[in-house]
C-alpha cells in the first residue's frame, strides 16, 4: 500500500477537534513509513490549522527520555508545533470531552526567545543568550489514534503528541540561574504525585532547546523571536482524569497550574 501523505495528514486533522473515531495507527499500516515521511504528515497537518485561521506560536520537544527513546527504538528525540489554539492559560479548565482521547500533563521549563536561532550549530550559550524569559509549564499531551502502541512514525506524524501547552504567569530571566538544578514538585488535587528536576532534559533543558534549533535547521526552519520553546518533561507523564487540578512549583521559577472537567 503506497503511503499518501496529504490523505493521512487530512485524518489527523481530522481527528484534532474529534478524537472519536480513533486513527488506526499509521505504522501498522504502513511498516516502511520513515521518520522523514512522518514529518511530511505533521507539516501537512499544520498547514491544514494555519488555513484555518491558526498562528504559530512555538515549538516543542518529544521523546527527551532516554527509556522512550530505547522503547521506541530511536536515538534522539522529536519535535512538533505550537500554535495559538493549543495555548491554555494559567489556571484554567480543559474539557476532556473535546478532541482528548485520553491526555496526560507533563511539567516543563517553558522558554520564550527574543532572538531568532537557526541551525546547524547552535549552542546551549547561544540558547541562553537568546531567551527572553523561562516560566513553568504544563504540556498537555495526547495520541490521536487507536492504540498506545504507538511507534516513531506515529508520533512523530501526530505533532509529536503535543495536544495543548500552559504557560506560568512568572518571567525569570535564566541568567544565573541553573536550570538543570530546578527541582519540580507536581501535586494532583492537593496529593504530591511526581517530582524532577530540570537535568532530567538532556542533562539540561537548554541542550534540549539547542538540539531542536539543529534539527529544525535540517527541515529549513528556525526557531523565531517571540517563539514558545517546550524542551522536553521533567517527571513522567501523568494521566489525567476529570475533576483534577494540577499544580507544578519549580521553586525559584515559581508555579504553574491547570484544570480538567
Amino acid at each position: 500500500m503506497s503511503l499518501d501523505t496529504d490523505s493521512l495528514a487530512g485524518e489527523l486533522f481530522v481527528a484534532l477537534d474529534n478524537a472519536q473515531p480513533p486513527v488506526a495507527l499509521f505504522s501498522a499500516r504502513y511498516p516502511a513509513m520513515t521518520v522523514d515521511d512522518a514529518y511530511a504528515v505533521s507539516l501537512a497537518v499544520l498547514n491544514r490549522r494555519i488555513a484555518r485561521g491558526e498562528r504559530v506560536t512555538g515549538k516543542k520537544i518529544g521523546l527527551t527520555a532516554k527509556a522512550i527513546q530505547q522503547a521506541l527504538g530511536i536515538d534522539e528525540p522529536d519535535f512538533g508545533f505550537l500554535t495559538d489554539a493549543m495555548a491554555v492559560a494559567d489556571g484554567a479548565t480543559v474539557s476532556t470531552a473535546k478532541g482528548l482521547r485520553s491526555p496526560m500533563v507533563e511539567p516543563e521549563i517553558g522558554f520564550v526567545l527574543k532572538q531568532r536561532l537557526a541551525g546547524p550549530g547552535v549552542t546551549a550559550e547561544q540558547v541562553l543568550a537568546a531567551t527572553d524569559y523561562v516560566t513553568p509549564c504544563f504540556e498537555i499531551v495526547d495520541s490521536r489514534f487507536d492504540t498506545p502502541q504507538i511507534r516513531i512514525a506515529d508520533t512523530v506524524a501526530d505533532n509529536a503528541s503535543g495536544a495543548a501547552y500552559v504557560l506560568g504567569s512568572a518571567r525569570i530571566d535564566p541568567a544565573g540561574v541553573d536550570l538543570a538544578a530546578i527541582a519540580c514538585k507536581v501535586s494532583r488535587n492537593g496529593e504530591l504525585v511526581q517530582e524532577g528536576v530540570g537535568a532530567a532534559v538532556m542533562d539540561n533543558p537548554l541542550n534540549s532547546v539547542a538540539w531542536l534549533a539543529n534539527c529544525l535547521g535540517r527541515y529549513g526552519v528556525a526557531l523565531e523571536a517571540g517563539d514558545v520553546v517546550l524542551p522536553g518533561s521533567m517527571t513522567p507523564f501523568i494521566p489525567v482524569r476529570p475533576g483534577d487540578r494540577f499544580v507544578a512549583d519549580m521553586g525559584p521559577l515559581g508555579q504553574v497550574s491547570v484544570n480538567f472537567a
